[in-house]
């Protein structure tokens, strides 16, 4: 076969590749933008986080509550208007205090994260993400660090920005972050912590909650040592620097 009949039949080939890639990415896209637009009314069944939870536990020095066969996820969606107002407080006061002033990215955030883990000695890294990123993390994508994990990521921080609302942002968040093994939310983790619905924590309790969630296998919220305890306090101290529960009246708008 002539080298003047092989280039066009690679070029042939070359254009349906690139116009199959093309369709894939097109409906990756429209699925993407269906599955976080079905999320805006519709509770989450479930998350990857709580698959794997169920199928494995979590193996770490200084984990606390590790749940014994069988591993029953306790996971119940609450709305805003379900919960008491110091719950939300409590979790931006802890995790996101610029959460209703950015879009999705918090960059000062970021970048002071970054400087701190330069001059740090590498053992503590500390993180930089919104509760919006967080809500992308735990609502649509796999545990784990990759530079793939982070772009699909800030993927779906972009989509769940521009197709929900601060309010149904916060309303994910409180529902689905894990709160202890085998325990996803603010409701699951009040009965079990606290023997009572989110609806009825106090302030303290609900700072006590947010406090412990950088890394709820270590931090006890129903036995709190004096690390979870200074954690409480400074959570408490942002939330009346926030203004109470006047800066949640914002949320519900």
């Amino acid at each position: 076969m002539s080298s003047a009949k092989l280039l066009p039949d690679v070029s042939v080939l070359l254009k349906k590749t690139a116009r199959l890639l093309l369709q894939v990415a097109a409906a990756l896209f429209l699925a993407s933008v269906a599955w976080v637009l079905i999320y805006r009314w519709v509770a989450p069944p479930a998350t990857w986080l709580m698959l794997d939870r169920r199928a494995h536990a979590p193996m770490g020095l200084g984990y606390y509550g590790i749940q014994a066969e069988p591993r029953l996820i306790r996971y119940q969606f609450r709305t805003l208007d379900e919960v008491a107002p110091t719950v939300p407080l409590a979790l931006v006061a802890a995790e996101d205090q610029r959460f209703l002033l950015h879009h999705g990215f918090d960059f000062d955030a970021l970048a002071k994260a970054a400087k701190r883990n330069w001059n740090g000695d590498g053992t503590h890294i500390v993180g930089g993400s919104t509760i919006s990123q967080q809500v992308a993390k735990n609502v649509f994508l796999w545990q784990g660090r990759s530079y793939v994990r982070k772009a699909a990521e800030a993927y779906f921080t972009v989509l769940i920005e521009f197709l929900w609302n601060k309010r149904r942002i916060m309303e994910m968040y409180l529902s689905v972050a894990e709160m202890g093994d085998c325990t996803f939310g603010v409701e699951a983790a009040s009965q079990r912590y606290f023997g009572k619905s989110a609806s009825q924590v106090s302030s303290a309790e609900a700072a006590l909650l947010a406090g412990v969630l950088p890394n709820p296998l270590r931090f006890r919220a129903s036995n709190p040592g004096p690390v979870a305890r200074a954690k409480q306090l400074r959570v408490m101290r942002n939330m009346r620097r926030l203004g109470g529960t006047a800066y949640v009246a914002e949320m519900l708008k």
